[in-house]
């Protein structure tokens, strides 16, 4: 029996799904966050994650971790596949091995055939497209320095703005500073913004508290309304930036969405609207989650097309 992986690697965590070669699902497992590899630091916790991941998944499908070979095993990796091959091919035994984004196989499960576009928006943002030629393109996802507009952590950066521009008397009034301050245990917003540049406030902590900004908006906060609705703008600009690179005016896309942000109704609601202004937009939620995708991509390289559940 041929066994193949799809593995999901992320900033909040990773992933693993083994299946056999009829799309029958044998074994899942979970782990811890791996989309850094850089520092001898993020070397280790990425094999510490694949490793565990791997290890629940083998021991739910009853093989041994230590021998099973993989005919196919796709990787889909936060913060991209340049310093993860290395690593991953010293892990484990397959015949072949696919390391990509994880916005390749977050499209490979959102749709049915693999094409369209899928918008990512959890601690950071991305947008990428396959089109029927196989052609693919991206927009954004460029971190938490240079872009990333419209992720978790750009909504909770936006609010510490807010709440530092009002603290100082030159921002509008806004609950935010003292949602903040509560959450985060400090004195005033100055505190915040150097508990985040702590080691005990990593990204994807600070990102966590983007549920307290769709709060404030919920309650009618207008400055944490005004935040979330740039956000949606930001990720439909991002979606048109891929639309406009493969597809024509009018052609028929579809566009799903997967990532912590779009838990807000009220960020969601308005990025739905935008995406379907352009004609040709059709936009729901993911068929599959990004694990099954990564799966699905292990299968496509291998010749198959089999169902998941």
């Amino acid at each position: 029996m041929k066994l193949f992986l799809g593995v999901d690697g992320g900033q909040s965590g990773t992933t693993a799904l083994i299946g056999d070669e009829t799309g029958r699902i044998l074994g899942e497992g979970e782990a811890g966050p791996c989309n850094h590899a850089g520092a001898l630091e993020g070397r280790g916790k990425l094999q510490r994650a694949v490793e565990g991941s791997l290890q629940q998944a083998c021991a739910q499908a009853g093989l041994d971790a230590a021998t099973v070979r993989f005919e196919v095993a796709c990787f889909g990796m936060s913060g991209g596949p340049d310093d993860k091959q290395e690593i991953l091919q010293g892990i484990l035994r397959t015949n072949r091995l696919i390391v990509t984004t994880d916005a390749v196989t977050a499209l490979a499960g959102a749709t049915a055939g693999g094409q369209g576009i899928i918008v990512i928006a959890g601690t950071g943002s991305i947008a990428f497209g396959r089109n029927a030629e196989g052609r693919s393109a991206r927009a954004g996802g460029w971190g938490y320095i240079f872009g990333d507009e419209g992720g978790a952590f750009d909504i909770v950066r936006q609010a510490l703005r807010a709440a530092l521009r009002m603290e100082e008397g030159w921002g509008h009034p806004t609950a935010l500073g003292e949602t903040l301050l509560a959450a985060t245990d400090s004195r005033n917003a100055n505190q915040v913004l150097h508990r985040f540049y702590t080691d005990e406030w990593p990204r994807s902590r600070v990102a966590g508290l983007a549920a307290l900004v769709d709060r404030a908006a919920t309650d009618g906060d207008a400055t944490a309304n005004e935040i979330l609705h740039s956000s949606a703008i930001h990720l439909a600009m991002l979606c048109g930036s891929v639309r406009g690179q493969l597809w024509k005016s009018g052609e028929a896309v579809e566009v799903a969405y997967i990532g912590g942000v779009f838990q807000s109704r009220l960020l969601l609601e308005q990025f739905r609207l935008l995406v379907e202004l352009e004609e040709g937009n059709r936009c729901r939620p993911p068929l599959r989650g990004p694990a099954q995708g990564a799966l699905l991509e292990a299968y496509r390289a291998s010749g198959l097309n089999p169902e998941l559940p």
